[in-house]
């Protein structure tokens, strides 16, 4: 693995994990989530789970390409967004989850990879896998902003007492208990 793989890894991580420049990461901004925020829905604007959704399924392209795979496409609006009409405990959950276990599944392909891969054009593409990951990197950073935003507005509407909170991560509110 060589330094431009190993930063494109690093740049993963620390929007995904923690340490980004920018702000909070994703798992940041979802640590503690609660049932109601996830699916407040104002005007036609997506769900912080519907959020999710989308960020995953673009991690699960990416890694369909890397495998080679030239047919998979996100080309309509449940692959993209899902079909979540009501978020409840059980589907957080499984949304955090395969939140997290596709981006370990990226960054775990990407560690097997060198830099000469970067300049591979992606299967089905006309792009190089150099302007997906880094376009992938930019993806997480724009809807993390999306979600901190939505989380505002949802705090307006929203109680803390009146929801239910994933599991997923512990509260990070010592007065929430």
């Amino acid at each position: 693995m060589n330094n431009n793989i190993k930063n494109i890894i690093r740049l993963l991580n620390a929007g995904f994990h923690g340490g980004a420049w920018h702000g909070p990461s994703l798992l940041e901004l979802t640590k503690g989530l609660k049932v109601k925020t996830a699916g407040y829905k104002a005007g036609n604007i997506h769900t912080i789970a519907e959020l999710i959704y989308h960020i995953t399924s673009w991690r699960l392209f990416v890694l369909k390409k890397i495998q080679g795979d030239a047919i998979y496409n996100i080309n309509n609006e449940r692959m993209n967004f899902g079909e979540i009409r009501k978020v409840d405990e059980f589907e957080l959950e499984a949304l955090m989850m395969e939140l997290t276990l596709s981006h370990d599944e990226l960054t775990r392909a990407l560690e097997e990879k060198d830099d000469s891969f970067l300049q591979e054009v992606v299967p089905g593409a006309e792009y190089t896998f150099d302007t997906l990951l880094n376009g992938i990197i930019q993806h997480d950073v724009y809807h993390s902003g999306q979600i901190a935003i939505i989380k505002k507005l949802a705090a307006a509407k929203v109680s803390r007492y009146d929801d239910v909170e994933s599991s997923y991560f512990e509260s990070s509110d010592p007065d929430f208990y």
